[in-house]
């Protein structure tokens, strides 16, 4: 049985956090905790709490059930994106430039494998 865990308007850009996204994809989630725990870009800490709220999900759903039995993996992770804050930048000659401070929302989806006998 799968869980789902979501984090909306994350202010990291859409591109950054696909790249850890992507790394963790189909991955065990112990591999996937350890893999987030040591990267060195900062998109990674709301990326592992995420998958730990995800396995937290999954355990209200099977109480009976032990996450090290389960084999769980990593079935889904999407990244969206979300709002964009606009700013202006003092410019020469009395112009402004545009900044945009963007967002994204993540949803992962964790899943147990069957045991293969």
């Amino acid at each position: 049985m799968e869980a789902v865990a979501k984090l909306n308007n994350n202010p990291t850009s859409t591109r950054k956090m696909r790249l850890l996204a992507d790394l963790i994809r189909g991955m065990e989630v112990e591999k996937a905790l350890n893999i987030l725990k040591f990267h060195p870009k900062h998109p990674s800490t709301p990326l592992e709490k995420l998958l730990l709220s995800a396995v937290a999900n999954w355990k209200v759903k099977n109480e009976g059930a032990r996450v090290e039995d389960a084999n769980l993996f990593v079935k889904t992770v999407f990244v969206d994106g979300g709002r964009v804050l606009k700013r202006m930048r003092p410019a020469p000659q009395g112009r402004g430039y545009r900044i945009r401070k963007r967002s994204n929302h993540v949803t992962i989806v964790v899943d147990g494998r069957p045991v293969q006998q």
